[in-house]
C-alpha cells in the first residue's frame, strides 16, 4: 500500500508514454489498463464517456513467489497536488494559486434544463422525468446520511414517531461542513448513495418520501425500491461541494442535532443542479449511458500511439 501511495503522487504522464510508447513490462500493463478501462465508457461520474480513467500508475517490488499481494488506490479525476521538501529550515509557505491563471467560468442554466417546485412537487410529476433530464431544483429540500437513517431505522423499529414529516419531500445525502464568515453553509456536496441503499425501501415505504439526492450508481436493491414505490434518484456533481452550497440559501437543523454534520437540515435551495439518475420506472443512467457509450467506443481502434 505504501507503495501505490508513491504512485498515487506520481504526475499523469500517460499521453507522453502513448506517444513514445513501452519501455518495459510496466509501461506496456500500464497502457493495456489504461485503454481497456475507458472502452468500458462508464465516463465521468459514471454517466458514460470516452475518459473513466485519466492515467494509470504501477510500482512493483520483490516479494516471496507465494505472495502475488496486490496494492490498490484509486484517485480523485481533479488529482490535486501540492508537493514540498521538509529540510528543517522553517515552516512550508505554499503560495496560492492565481485566480487570473484560470479561465473564467460563468455558471448559466442550460435551455433545456427543467425547473422544479420542490414545495409543489407531487408524484405525477415525477412520473413523467426520465434518465438524463437536467432540473433545478428551487424550495425545502431535507438532508440526511447514514447517522441519521440508522436513528430513524431504530425509531420506526420501536414504533416510535419521526422527528420529522418525510410526506412528499425529497432528501439530500450530504453532511455540510460548517459556515465560514457570510457562508449559509460550507461546502455541501453529494455523498455516495450506494450506502443508502439499505434503508431505501424503508423510507420510501414507510415515510412516504418520493425522492432522493446524491452521487455515484443506485445497487439493485437501491434501484428496486425506487421502482416499486413510484420514486426517483437524482445526482448531483460530485468534486463540486463549493459550487452546490452556492444554491443553498438558508439552513437549519431540525432533527437529530446531537449528530452534528449528520443531523438532518432543512434546506433552502434556489436552482441547485441535478441529474435525473434512476427514474420511477427504475431506468438507470449509469447503466443507459455507459452502454450507449460503449456502443459508440466499440468502432474505435485500441492502438498505442
Amino acid at each position: 500500500m505504501l507503495l501505490a501511495k508513491q504512485a498515487l503522487m506520481e504526475p499523469i504522464d500517460i499521453h507522453q508514454l502513448r506517444r513514445h510508447g513501452p519501455d518495459d513490462w510496466r509501461d506496456e500493463l500500464r497502457l493495456e489498463i489504461f485503454e481497456r478501462a475507458n472502452a468500458l465508457g462508464i465516463g465521468a461520474q459514471g454517466l458514460g464517456g470516452l475518459t473513466t480513467v485519466v492515467d494509470v500508475k504501477i510500482r512493483d517490488y520483490p516479494t516471496h513467489a507465494a505472495s502475488l499481494p496486490v496494492g490498490l488506490i484509486p484517485n480523485c479525476a481533479a488529482t490535486r497536488h501540492v508537493e514540498l521538501t521538509l529540510d528543517g529550515s522553517g515552516p512550508a509557505v505554499l503560495a496560492p494559486p492565481r485566480l487570473e491563471d484560470w479561465p473564467s467560468v460563468a455558471w448559466e442554466a442550460g435551455p433545456d434544463a427543467r425547473r422544479v417546485d420542490l414545495d409543489r412537487v407531487t408524484r405525477e410529476q415525477i412520473a413523467n422525468w426520465s434518465p438524463g433530464d437536467r432540473l433545478l431544483l428551487s424550495g425545502r429540500l431535507l438532508t440526511g446520511r447514514d447517522a441519521a437513517h440508522k436513528r430513524i431505522q431504530d425509531l420506526l423499529g420501536r414504533g416510535e414517531p419521526l422527528p420529522v414529516d418525510f410526506s412528499g419531500r425529497f432528501i439530500y445525502y450530504v453532511g455540510p461542513v460548517d459556515p465560514v464568515r457570510d457562508e449559509v453553509l460550507g461546502p455541501a456536496g453529494p455523498t455516495t448513495a450506494t450506502r443508502m441503499d439499505r434503508f431505501t425501501e424503508m423510507m420510501l415505504a414507510r415515510t412516504g418520501l418520493i425522492g432522493m439526492i446524491g452521487k455515484a450508481e443506485r445497487g439493485p436493491v437501491g434501484i428496486e425500491a425506487i421502482r416499486q414505490h413510484g420514486a426517483v434518484y437524482l445526482v448531483a456533481v460530485g468534486g463540486a461541494a463549493y459550487l452546490v452550497s452556492q444554491a443553498i440559501k438558508q439552513a437549519r437543523v431540525i432533527a437529530f442535532e446531537d449528530l452534528g454534520m449528520e443531523a438532518i437540515y432543512e434546506l433552502e435551495v434556489q436552482d441547485m443542479p441535478v441529474t435525473v439518475a434512476v427514474d420511477s420506472r427504475g431506468e438507470s443512467i449509469h447503466q443507459r449511458g455507459p452502454q450507449a457509450w460503449r456502443n459508440r467506443i466499440a468502432g474505435i481502434p485500441i492502438t498505442v500511439e
